[in-house]
């Protein structure tokens, strides 16, 4: 299947991380222009998701460089492992990590968005989370839960316009996936698998918006409606 991907334009936004980096491999294989994006080194343009000014420059840097942006994937957020779990309902915690994922896909979003409905094209796709629909920490529900909603709210804004927004909703990613999924606990996947389905969404070749697409396996024994 082409998903003509071929000399597209797409900004990853997190790409130095352990996710980024495999979305740009696999979008590199298809063909695809990929610029990272990141607040350290090693990236192709330093984007800062918690400053509006260093989101704005970055975007006007990519436009200026290669006159478009044809598709958008956030994957930058801290690991879950530097959340304190003895603090899942801190309220300064959850604030904090909701600001730096949910509101940096957002306000990246609402960067590209103009240079997309211009074109009258453009793939949007954040990475959520499963934890999003699970109650056990409060930070961790929150802050995905946060990129689903203004995701969706945001793809419903631009219906008709030829640009789509999607999530991917991860569980656990692991170098080797175990096959087993426990009861009350989404599946493991890898990076490359994770990435598999952002690419797939990246594609010009699908309809597709306004989406959550678990990877893994959806949360075991929990009906989503």
């Amino acid at each position: 299947m082409d998903l003509q991907l071929a000399d597209r334009v797409i900004l990853v936004v997190g790409g130095t991380g352990l996710i980024g980096r495999a979305v740009g491999d696999l979008l590199r294989a298809e063909g695809a222009v990929v610029v990272a994006a990141a607040r350290g080194e090693g990236a192709d343009v330093r984007l800062d998701g918690a400053d509006p000014a260093s989101v704005d420059a970055a975007v006007a840097r990519v436009l200026a460089d290669h006159g478009r942006i044809d598709g958008l994937v956030v994957t930058a957020a801290p690991p879950a492992q530097t959340l304190d779990p003895a603090r899942a309902g801190d309220p300064e915690q959850v604030a904090q990590a909701f600001e730096a994922k949910a509101m940096t896909f957002l306000r990246v979003a609402n960067a590209v968005v103009p240079a997309m409905r211009e074109a009258g094209t453009g793939r949007i796709v954040g990475v959520s989370g499963q934890n999003a629909r699970l109650s056990g920490s409060i930070t961790a529900a929150v802050r995905n839960a946060g990129v689903t909603i203004a995701a969706q709210s945001l793809a419903d804004e631009l219906a008709g316009t030829g640009v789509a927004v999607n999530v991917v909703d991860p569980g656990p990613v692991v170098a080797s996936p175990a096959s087993q999924v426990e009861h009350g606990r989404p599946g493991e996947s890898s990076p490359e698998q994770v990435a598999r389905l952002v690419v797939f969404l990246l594609s010009p070749a699908n309809a597709i918006s306004s989406e959550a697409v678990a990877v893994g396996h959806r949360v075991r024994g929990v009906v989503s409606v």
